[in-house]
């Protein structure tokens, strides 16, 4: 006797955004979990079995690992992480690029990275579930979802093997182009745009070569450092505004805060993952936010922080 296959809301938002083919490869799976639902593997999370799908069957698909809840009398599918290339596109060396070692993000595991997938997914849907029903302007201004191969040239350029919450939350939306340079994260900052994050990491590591050759005339307590080449630029002051953000330093998983401004960096002790959460808490329980209060302004969210000139009359806070 067949059981029955659910999957989850969030599944079903970000499977097209993973590939065009993977929603039709998960209903053949499903099928197939219907009538063999033990054919997954025991993973390091309870009750989650996992099955690969091979991408090579389905256009448009990559492959994929997919976790699922077994359970008597129903399947469940939690999660669908799409497995990086065994072997990454191999960069495109410069001058500036042969005396800069190849960095790697902190070692992976499975189970971990398994969490990590849910926990994006998770997060960053429900911010755009809130956004669909309450500022509709925002959410149009969020990007589709970055294909394996966009990501994997970005990994390429920017030397650097990617951690899954980066390569997860890329393949949900490759950036946020605002609505009057307000982006929908807390401060009205902004996913940055895939394609210029390898550019602005460039541009950073350029300038801290210029500061490592004033550095090495400096006495130890006046050298600067503003960037490393681990940190990989996330999330900007604004849409289009550059002058500070979020990075996150592949080599501990933590977000740091940088600035143009000769400021040194900060540590955020916020993970990307508990990030994405604290601003999903704050627009659907805004009487509990502490780092800032949503609002809106004409269908669009506007964070009470960064409230534009001419905006402070028409602002509404949500209280509820």
């Amino acid at each position: 006797m067949n059981v029955s296959v659910e999957v989850t809301p969030h599944i079903h938002d970000t499977a097209p955004h993973l590939g065009a083919g993977v929603p039709y490869a998960l209903r053949v799976l499903a099928g197939q979990l219907a009538e063999t639902p033990d054919m997954g593997h025991p993973s390091s999370l309870p009750g989650i079995l996992t099955v690969t799908v091979d991408g090579d069957l389905f256009e448009d698909c990559p492959a994929l690992s997919v976790g699922y809840l077994r359970e008597p009398d129903r399947v469940q599918i939690r999660y669908v992480n799409p497995i990086p290339p065994t072997t990454p596109t191999a960069p495109t060396e410069s001058v500036h690029d042969a005396d800069r070692p190849q960095e790697r993000a902190r070692p992976a595991n499975p189970a971990d990275d398994a969490l990590v997938v849910r926990q994006i997914a998770d997060a960053w849907h429900r911010v755009t579930h809130w956004l669909q029903h309450n500022a509709p302007r925002s959410l149009k201004a969020l990007r589709a979802g970055a294909s394996p191969a966009a990501v994997a040239t970005l990994e390429a350029d920017l030397g650097l093997q990617l951690p899954v919450e980066l390569r997860i939350l890329w393949a949900l939306t490759a950036g946020d182009d605002g609505v009057n340079g307000a982006g929908c994260l807390p401060g009205n900052q902004a996913l940055m745009p895939l394609e210029e994050v390898a550019d602005f990491h460039r541009s950073r590591m350029d300038a801290q070569a210029w500061e490592d050759t004033l550095n090495a005339q400096r006495p130890a307590e006046d050298r600067f450092v503003g960037w490393r080449s681990a940190w990989v630029p996330v999330v900007s002051h604004g849409a289009t505004d550059r002058t500070s953000g979020l990075y996150l330093d592949t080599a501990t998983g933590y977000l740091g805060r940088w600035s143009r401004y000769r400021e040194g960096p900060d540590e955020e002790l916020d993970t990307l993952v508990t990030y994405l959460e604290d601003a999903a808490d704050m627009l659907e329980a805004p009487a509990l936010a502490v780092r800032d209060i949503p609002g809106l302004v004409d269908g669009a969210l506007v964070w009470g922080s960064g409230i534009g000139p001419g905006q402070g009359d028409r602002w509404r806070p949500l209280t509820g």
